[in-house]
């Protein structure tokens, strides 16, 4: 029979059937089962801690806190133009509140304020009367300084105090700026912050007197050389002008001979038009004469009206003399007068192309005169615009050095005036809304809300530990954990039981009893493990001493006996501890004496008070159990009696010490391991486990044993109802081997 097949016992049943729970599920309730576990150390420490910070803040002097508000003038005079002289402008908006905010914070500031109130003979603030004991000490064993400190070393200490526990605080996008001091005499924080108001606004007048002296002086001191220079540029400006006879300095001349260019430049384009058609008629005319062909065949002859006419008169003439030619010949006085009238027309032509040939030519000379006229008129008042331009460039590059140097007297003839009237001197940069008044609460410490955050931290600290311990626990401490840590099956959980007595009897003195259930049940499991066995052979063994698996042992085989022949042997030829456990006198022979031949079964062999169970104990112990184990006379000893009882079960040594549990493991039909629970670590014990699998164990399942149900139920929420259950449980051992 294999572990395998052992897992289908009643045991491994529950266990499967809670691991169907979700992961989460399971993690969330065990940290709830550990914060039960250690509800009362948890809040014990949060407590704890929680008075000892209550003892602790009443033992610190309380510091108080008065504020001053303070509002920045948004319109501050025109004194403050004048700093772009010196590079140095007022920031506006947020950035200038801010600038101010850092002005109240700054050394100077507060050293004034300490020199004013004269806090350094002040007995709050006096360096030489708040000397630490251990300084005094090293004082006294002539370590240190032992001179009284300076002025100077007393008003930085002043200053230095005054600074650290100032607090300078903008009001979101307000010009509003609050000031905060913080001390253990509240009149003297509302006195200390009222000052560094006060301060602050005087300090800010009395700069810009000094500001605005310097400015006088420095202005006073230029003007006289802005004045000079303005009056050599505008002697300049006039000596120019009467050189170049300059009278329009508005640029009239020069925008009429603008005008007059626009007027030649347009006629020229014209002119040079009419040049164009001139030329094109005078070239066709030159052309036809040149060719030879006649002239009243070109368009600009025939654009002539004349011409036009006469050539309609010289076709009426032809179609005459056509006519008549018909009817007369050439010597009818009728043609001679055709032929007269003909010729005269022709004539009249020739005169009017003539006429027209001439009038082309003359227009071509007049117009190539005219162009050329244009074109020199225009490169003359070219001419004239570009010295009056040179001129114009000179006159405006005086006027702007004049309209400069005016500017820039005008200007600083104007802050002389401004700084030497003095007129916004006494506006300060703010003025007090809300003066700082002695406060009636400090503001540390905050002896309640140290308290809770104490008693909070307590109790995060205490879970946190509690889980860490919980973490750090190795043990088995429910019989799901058996399943989890050792991966085997559970056969049954015995319960701690309390008082002193014949523990190995436990199962007949008290039948009804939680515990003789529990030896019930694990009886079930090994009945139904190898089940086609008819004979068992059981060893009871542990992975170390104390666990109490010969108490199990001896109450499974009581149990067994009831209904079966059952053989309980002490295999534990070491440290025999079966008669202890049962209240019977020790046999002067055992198990070595039967192995080693020196006695028979029936002299070893003992029957319990009121059963049926044979007990056979260790005997003498001898020198090599191991080799007695180990031997050929062992193996068929067991196998005799496996033939002669129904159930037999050895009590072994402990796993983790020896490999007496291994060796008779292989003799055996199973195995019943058991665990003392909140005790041995689960490694020792898989250790254990897997030694015995190496040794082709059959395990029939795990017995948690010495489980205190009542805590088990109010930590791990395991056994509800156990407790009432088996009231009648006795009580246990304190030693078990």
């Amino acid at each position: 029979m294999t572990s395998t097949q052992a897992q289908s016992g009643p045991g491994h049943l529950s266990i499967k059937g809670e691991s169907q729970l979700p992961e989460d599920s399971l993690e969330l309730l065990t940290y709830w089962r550990t914060l039960v576990k250690y509800k009362w150390a948890v809040i014990g420490l949060g407590l704890a801690l929680a008075l000892l910070t209550g003892v602790i803040v009443s033992l610190i002097q309380p510091v108080y806190s008065s504020t001053a508000t303070l509002v920045l003038e948004a319109n501050r005079g025109n004194l403050l133009s004048i700093e772009d002289l010196y590079g140095g402008a007022m920031q506006k908006g947020t950035e200038e509140v801010q600038t101010q905010a850092q002005i109240l914070r700054s050394r100077e500031l507060a050293a004034i304020v300490a020199k004013e109130l004269d806090l350094a003979h002040d007995p709050e603030f006096d360096p030489d009367l708040h000397v630490s004991w251990l300084a005094r000490t090293m004082h006294s064993l002539g370590i240190g300084r032992s001179t009284p400190m300076t002025e100077e070393a007393k008003q930085n200490a002043v200053t230095n105090v005054l600074q650290a526990n100032l607090t300078i605080a903008p009001m979101g996008l307000s010009n509003l700026i609050t000031i905060s001091y913080a001390a253990p005499d509240p009149a003297m924080a509302a006195r200390i912050a009222n000052a560094f108001a006060n301060t602050y606004i005087k300090n800010d007048m009395e700069s810009k007197f000094r500001m605005a002296q310097q400015a006088n002086a420095w202005l006073d001191e230029h003007l006289a050389g802005l004045k000079a220079q303005l009056q050599k540029s505008e002697s300049a400006l006039q000596d120019f002008r009467d050189k170049e006879h300059i009278i329009d300095v508005n640029g009239a001349e020069l925008s009429g001979s603008e005008n007059q260019l626009a007027g030649l430049v347009t006629n020229l384009v014209a002119a040079r038009m009419q040049s164009a058609e001139a030329a094109s008629a005078y070239q066709q005319i030159e052309a036809a004469k040149a060719a030879g062909k006649s002239l009243d065949t070109l368009p600009v002859v025939l654009k002539d009206p004349v011409v036009g006419r006469l050539k309609e008169i010289e076709a009426e003439k032809e179609r005459k003399v056509s006519e008549l030619s018909k009817v007369y010949g050439p010597k009818a006085i009728q043609m001679i007068q055709a032929q007269a009238d003909l010729a005269q027309a022709r004539d009249s032509m020739q005169r009017q192309i003539a006429q027209v040939v001439a009038s082309v030519e003359q227009a071509y000379q007049v117009a190539r005169s005219n162009e050329r006229a244009l074109s020199g008129a225009v490169s003359q008042v070219k001419g004239s615009i570009q010295s009056a331009n040179q001129k114009q460039f000179a006159l405006n590059d005086l006027q702007r050095d004049v309209q400069t140097n005016q500017q820039l007297y005008n200007m600083f003839l104007q802050r002389f005036k401004e700084t030497s009237a003095a007129e916004d001197l006494t506006k300060p940069v703010a003025r007090v809304v809300d003066p700082a008044v002695a406060p009636s609460v400090p503001v540390r410490p905050k002896k309640a809300q140290a308290v809770l955050v104490a008693l909070a931290l307590g109790i995060a600290l205490g879970v946190g530990v509690a889980l860490l311990l919980e973490r750090l626990d190795t043990t088995v401490r429910t019989s799901e954990e058996v399943g989890i840590k050792l991966g085997q099956p559970i056969l049954t959980v015995l319960p701690l039981l309390k008082g002193k007595g014949e523990v190995g009897r436990r199962y007949l003195d008290e039948p009804r009893a939680q515990f003789s259930e529990a030896i019930r049940t694990a009886r079930t499991g090994v009945l139904l493990s190898a089940i086609d066995a008819p004979n068992k052979v059981l060893v009871v063994t542990s992975s170390v001493p104390g666990e109490g698996k010969t108490t199990f042992a001896a109450n499974l085989a009581l149990s067994h006996a009831q209904t079966k022949r059952v053989l309980l042997i002490d295999a534990d030829m070491r440290r025999p501890r079966l008669s202890a456990a049962l209240g019977i006198e020790p046999s002067l022979r055992g198990l070595s004496s039967l192995v080693s031949g020196e006695a028979e079964f029936n002299e070893c062999v003992q029957q319990m008070e009121g059963s049926t169970l044979h007990i056979l104990g260790a005997g003498p112990v001898p020198p090599n159990p191991l080799e007695l184990l180990l031997s050929q006379r062992f193996k068929d000893l067991v196998i005799s009696l496996s033939r002669e009882y129904e159930i037999v079960i050895l009590d072994s040594p402990p796993v983790h010490l020896v490999s007496d549990a291994m060796i008779l493991a292989t003799h055996a039909t199973g195995v019943i391991f058991v665990m003392k629970a909140n005790s041995t670590p689960y490694q020792l014990a898989r250790r254990c486990l897997r030694a015995l699998h190496n040794a082709n164990a059959a395990l029939f399942g795990v017995v948690l044993n010495q489980l205190d149900f009542k805590k088990a139920e109010s930590h791990y929420g395991d056994y509800a109802g156990y407790s009432a259950y088996g009231k009648d449980a006795g009580g246990y051992y304190t030693k078990e081997s």
